[in-house]
């Protein structure tokens, strides 16, 4: 979460926003939010690349959020469209949202400006896809390079940490095989001390108290967030994400407002009061979350709905995310076919992490639907031609990934993959 948590860049999305897209991990109109400026003309967009639309401001977003769904549910991404996220990656590791010109300047320019978001996202599916290691070890370098005194992330580096960021890095880092205490800023903290820092315990009214906050306001006050909300849960939960298989565990109750507490204990505490929080958001608008832009009615906000479905599996409220996950099968497929890509991958991880068959999900195919916003995935011999052509040169082509005998569905994504990657999430 994704969507995103998803679920999703800051001020750069707030624009698709405006226009119906889905939304960044990092929040909407949030203090200290970046500025992305605006292309003189959309530039053309790439056959490797999943979607139609303008990809300046999610290219890399949405193409690895389509990796990582593909190869949870046991589809082996084309070639050509790994290919071309391992190339959007600059020298020192970083990724920008989208840059056009990666033959020209394989480095990146200086003014290019790289955001933890996009490369926190391309990480997590550069390591699902597998057979990346060295843009893995790029991507884990530079994150770790820009971590703030704090313990926290910006989605900018030089920017003050903000709860989105810093829950989706640390869940890629997390992903990745870091160990999460070794994670600590110049201050001593660790990202999950960090996070509870954004926790809204005394201050506002007693409904809001267990949810996060982006950042603080100019005051210092913190206001609840749903989309920072839901991406903390799924960090505090020791889950990574947005992954999250069917938690085996006994189903959690959701709790009433937590009353006044300084502050959360431990990260499973500041979970339990974050998934909560969502639960009872869900449960007053009958299991969807609304979000809505300044003078306009509140409309369902899917995206989010999505990520908090992810974010309550991870912390064991197994009942409220399958109320939640039912309403988007249920009244989720014209959004998914106008967002594409990304869209169609929040869906699949909050499927995932309920145990709903994606292939039946409101009687749509999510998989086959994904596949379809992008070029088609390797069947079975694609994968041997490519693999015995790597064994012919040397192994230097790029798509060495490709692994003969791994058992994967082919072409249209029928079936479905439970991960193991999970128990690599455990290790906080």
């Amino acid at each position: 979460m994704i969507p995103l948590h998803l679920r999703r860049g800051a001020a750069a999305l707030a624009v698709s926003a405006v226009i119906g897209a889905v939304t960044a991990p990092a929040a909407l109109a949030a203090p200290n939010a970046p500025v992305a400026p605006t292309p003189s003309s959309p530039p053309t967009v790439p056959s490797g690349l999943y979607g139609t639309g303008d990809p300046t401001y999610d290219g890399v977003f949405r193409q690895s959020l389509a990796l990582t769904a593909q190869r949870e549910n046991g589809v082996q991404p084309a070639a050509k469209a790994v290919d071309w996220l391992v190339g959007q990656q600059c020298g020192d590791g970083g990724f920008a949202s989208f840059r056009a010109e990666t033959g020209k300047d394989k480095d990146c320019d200086a003014k290019l400006v790289r955001d933890t978001n996009a490369t926190a996202t391309a990480l997590q599916a550069l390591k699902a896809v597998g057979g990346q290691d060295a843009a893995v070890k790029k991507a884990v370098g530079w994150l770790k390079s820009v971590q703030n005194a704090d313990g926290g992330w910006p989605y900018n580096p030089g920017m003050p940490s903000d709860a989105n960021s810093t829950a989706l890095v640390t869940g890629a880092l997390v992903d990745a095989g870091e160990k999460q205490d070794a994670l600590k800023g110049k201050d001593g903290k660790t990202p999950f001390q960090t996070l509870l820092g954004f926790q809204v315990t005394c201050d506002g009214k007693t409904e809001n108290q267990g949810s996060f906050a982006f950042q603080p306001d100019k005051a210092g006050k913190l206001y609840p967030s749903a989309d920072a909300t839901a991406a903390v849960v799924t960090a505090l939960a020791g889950r990574g994400g947005p992954v999250i298989d069917v938690p085996k565990e006994k189903d959690k109750p959701v709790e009433a407002a937590p009353g006044c507490k300084e502050g959360m204990a431990d990260p499973q505490a500041g979970a339990a009061g974050g998934s909560d929080y969502l639960a009872r958001s869900l449960d007053k608008n009958g299991g969807y979350l609304k979000s809505a832009m300044p003078g306009a009615e509140a409309k369902p906000d899917f995206g989010n709905t999505a990520d908090a479905v992810v974010a309550l599996a991870a912390d064991g409220h197994q009942a409220a995310a399958k109320k939640s996950v039912d309403w988007l099968a249920k009244n989720s497929a014209d959004w998914a076919k106008q967002n594409g890509p990304a869209a169609y991958a929040q869906l699949l991880f909050a499927a995932h992490a309920t145990g709903m068959d994606p292939q039946n999900f409101g009687g749509a195919d999510l998989v086959k639907q994904l596949n379809a916003t992008g070029p088609a995935p390797e069947t079975k011999k694609d994968a041997a031609d490519a693999a015995k052509k790597s064994d012919d040169d040397g192994g230097s082509s790029t798509t060495t990934w490709l692994i003969v005998g791994v058992a994967f569905v082919a072409s249209m994504g029928a079936g479905f993959l439970i991960s193991g990657r999970n128990k690599n999430k455990q290790n906080l």
